[in-house]
């Protein structure tokens, strides 16, 4: 920050940010805008915080309200703005300013509003001070000349004081307010601006100056709603975000199979597109369900049905969502996409991210937006959506319709294109029925099955099935079952024919061995034939050679 500009925080959701601290502390601040386009809001805003959380006391002057009506209108925004007045920490007050009794006498024509101003100022020792609406003041005015010394003299006068100040204005035709002036003697200038296109509003937000320091210039959009003043800035984060090596379940076990290491990386930006009814949104509550069972926050987003009934058709598959939302794991938003612009739903979705602070996000379906905006918008919208839950380490689960035709192929790229992996659902029509197959296209920074699954849900849970794949064909449902029982009947034929030869063939063996062993007792038959005529044979040549003996002996005698 430069050296003596100072800042005074608002407490405005994103205003703060965006402007890098606030206001300028003891500067006039315009803001400035049609009818019903939240200054009033703004101002309060300033007013109630600055009283509450920084110990500024403040003072509002109303030149068209009255105080009681002021508490009113921001009474459901639980300020606290009457506890505030009786603790003297806020004062109101109503100046009526009357023309026929307003004289123009050169430089006094204020005199009596600095008095009642000063008086108030220093009854609370105000700190911030908001004038609400300067025109109302200068209506009386019919000497341009006076009318605009009269405003330099009113700011200077602010500025001499060193007050914090916020100075509401309405707009005029071709200028930022009506008298064209206030806006060149403002330190600071913001522009609220309330617009319909296409029959849906969008309020935004643009600071046209602010001198001496940076700011952001773009528009913005920003929200009114029952917790009040809300400003997003929503330009894209980059790509510097941190990348986590952390692996998170999908909730399908047979999914987390599919990748090697189990899940996906902490922080990616899933996609799940498929034609109706191919099971997009119970794969997303299946990741929700496996978040809030680690403990985790959880923030589904749906474009189309209301949490009563994603409650109870996730309840059909075996997943219970009701507990996780009462024990504040899981906030479900339910929202039409026609009921805010492409940026206003892109400023919804970040603020609750911000007061949430969930782990995993889901937008269902993000195809639901192609109504309020044409590719390139909602493109840019979910570019800066995924920045943003990249930047906060945010799991991000988008499912899209798909319709068919060349266009669909357009959008699915460009789509695609900004997500860590793409799923893909399709439903097969086959022999007369449809069956559900998923496709993992693609999953950025891990090792993934190429196979095509087939995708079934019971009240059991999810389940993924291999499919038949033979003959260069994958077959699902009846028809993978069918062909199943066709190879397990040629199995058990084949098992049956092996069994037969297998007993033939051992019949066979055992004739042979049979008849090898009956040629073997002839054989041994034959041998002991041999053996007792070469024993025969060889006694008979013993008592031969015995005989002759004998004889040779009888001679010598």
């Amino acid at each position: 920050m430069p050296a003596g500009i100072h800042k005074s925080r608002t407490g405005i959701a994103g205003f703060d940010e965006l402007t890098l601290g606030g206001v300028p502390t003891g500067r006039p601040t315009l803001v400035c805008g049609s009818a019903g386009c939240g200054k009033t809001l703004f101002a309060a805003t300033f007013l109630v915080h600055g009283a509450r959380e920084f110990n500024e006391p403040g003072v509002f002057v109303s030149f068209e309200e009255r105080p009681v009506d002021i508490v009113d209108n921001v009474a459901s925004l639980d300020f606290g703005l009457d506890r505030l007045i009786e603790e003297e920490k806020v004062l109101i007050e109503h100046i009526a300013v009357d023309p026929s009794e307003l004289a123009e006498i050169g430089d006094y024509d204020l005199e009596g509003l600095f008095l009642r101003l000063e008086l108030a100022i220093d009854t609370i020792g105000a700190k911030r001070v908001v004038l609400d609406t300067i025109e109302s003041l200068f209506s009386a005015f019919s000497n341009p000349a006076i009318l605009r010394a009269e405003i330099r003299r009113l700011f200077d006068w602010l500025k001499t004081r060193g007050l914090t100040t916020i100075i509401t204005g309405e707009r005029g035709e071709g200028t930022l307010t009506r008298q064209g002036l206030e806006e060149y003697v403002s330190d600071c200038v913001v522009l609220l601006d309330h617009r319909v296109e296409n029959q849906i509003s969008t309020r935004r937000l643009r600071i046209v100056k602010y001198r001496g320091t940076s700011h952001g210039t773009n528009e913005y959009p920003f929200i009114i709603d029952t917790e009040g003043f809300s400003v997003l800035p929503v330009s894209a984060a980059g790509l510097d975000h941190k990348v986590h090596d952390e692996r998170i379940s999908t909730g399908v076990a047979d999914l987390d199979a599919m990748l090697r290491g189990g899940g996906f990386h902490r922080g990616s930006s899933v996609l799940l597109s498929g034609v109706a009814g191919s099971g997009k949104s119970s794969l997303a509550a299946s990741f929700v369900d496996a978040a809030c069972r680690r403990g985790e926050r959880a923030l589904y987003f749906s474009f189309e049905e209301s949490f009563s009934q994603v409650e109870r058709n996730m309840r059909s598959i075996g997943i219970d969502l009701r507990p996780w939302v009462e024990r504040d794991l899981l906030r479900f938003v339910a929202t039409r996409p026609t009921f805010y612009s492409l940026e206003m739903h892109l400023a919804v979705v970040l603020r609750d991210v911000i007061r949430f602070s969930p782990r995993l996000v889901v937008l269902d379906p993000i195809s639901a937006f192609t109504e309020s905006g044409d590719r390139t918008e909602v493109q840019s919208m979910l570019l800066r959506i995924v920045d943003f839950l990249k930047s906060r380490g945010i799991t991000a689960v988008f499912t899209n319709l798909m319709q068919g035709g060349d266009t669909l192929i357009r959008t699915e790229a460009g789509l695609s294109s900004l997500m860590d992996a793409w799923i893909l659902l399709l439903n097969r029509e086959l022999n007369g029925e449809f069956n559900r197959e998923l496709y993992l296209l693609k999953a950025r920074g891990m090792d993934h099955s190429n196979q095509v699954r087939e995708f079934v849900m019971s009240d059991e849970g999810i389940r993924l099935l291999p499919p038949y794949v033979g003959d260069g064909r994958a077959l699902t449902g009846t028809s993978r079952r069918i062909e199943e029982n066709r190879q397990r009947r040629a199995e058990a034929e084949r098992r049956a024919l092996s069994a037969k030869t297998l007993g033939l063939i051992e019949q066979r063996r055992r004739k042979v061995r049979a008849q090898i062993e009956a040629l073997q007792a002839e054989l041994d038959a034959d041998e002991i034939e041999l053996n007792s005529m070469l024993g025969q044979e060889e006694a008979y040549l013993a008592q031969i050679v015995e005989d002759e003996e004998e004889i040779r002996a009888s001679r010598r005698g």
